[in-house]
């Protein structure tokens, strides 16, 4: 999960997401709309019975206050949480398991934030059972082929594994980039990224405010999808001032054709 703010449990029930299968919580920043609701659900978790550890991975200067929340609401809890602080200031992989690792994007907010970069591990190659058939390869070479060797036949003829196996499914990433000003070295760093989650709170009308509030626009969400030539762009994170929010759409289209809206339980696929 990224960001926790008020309202979470309720989101995540209305999606069917089984909290028992929520490992890890990546907190971008502490401003109270992305971290409110996180002591309230590890709370619920504990009177739900949770037993599996739970890792938040939030700014260092969190720390303090979330253990002083733990003890005040969380004391009672019988399962461990385990707190990793976060240095907002440099790239690096803070979370890795056997199919996925999450590395730190540094943004430009009012105070200390960081994006997340979620990339899948390059997979196994698949199996193509004509081939194996054909060359006779027996069951037992699977996981070896599948790891990319080749085989080796009882008379000694080598047989390449690419005739015996087609290639792993694409490596799919996944950026979340909010709150944060515009900065122009961003799509380098998140380079032929999947999917591009970017804030767009207002339209280049109200630049002004971008700057003073450190945010971005959807014009210049778009100018970063396209710098990292992305595969798609996700906006959020807008202005209430826009009750239609077709004109942040439009304007990053116009840079960036492959641009989606956001919104509460709208899913899309990577």
């Amino acid at each position: 999960m990224i960001d926790c703010g008020e309202g979470t449990q309720g989101q995540v029930r209305r999606s069917h997401v089984n909290f028992s299968k929520l490992q890890a919580i990546f907190i971008s920043h502490i401003h109270g709309d992305h971290v409110l609701g996180l002591i309230a659900m590890i709370s619920t978790f504990g009177l739900q019975g949770r037993t599996a550890p739970l890792h938040v991975y939030a700014p260092k200067a969190y720390e303090p206050l979330f253990h002083a929340e733990m003890q005040m609401f969380c004391s009672t809890i019988d399962y461990q949480v385990i707190f990793h602080p976060v240095d907002t200031t440099l790239r690096q992989v803070i979370f890795e398991d056997r199919s996925l690792t999450v590395e730190t994007i540094p943004l430009r907010h009012r105070m200390p934030c960081s994006g997340f970069l979620f990339k899948e591990k390059t997979g196994e190659r698949h199996i193509n059972p004509k081939a194996l058939e054909f060359y006779n390869v027996p069951r037992s070479q699977i996981n070896n082929l599948r790891a990319g060797l080749d085989w080796i036949s009882p008379d000694g003829e080598c047989i390449p594994n690419d005739r015996l196996t087609t290639p792993p499914d694409p490596v799919r990433s996944y950026a979340y980039c909010s709150d944060t000003r515009y900065m122009p070295s961003l799509g380098e760093t998140l380079k032929g990224v999947t999917v591009l989650y970017h804030e767009a709170t207002y339209c280049e009308d109200m630049k002004d405010k971008a700057v003073k509030y450190m945010h971005s626009t959807a014009r210049e969400a778009a100018l970063t999808a396209k710098a990292a030539n992305a595969g798609k762009l996700l906006l959020g994170h807008y202005s209430q001032r826009y009750l239609n929010e077709k004109p942040l759409l439009n304007e990053a289209k116009a840079i960036f054709e492959n641009t989606y809206l956001t919104d509460e339980n709208k899913t899309f696929e990577i």
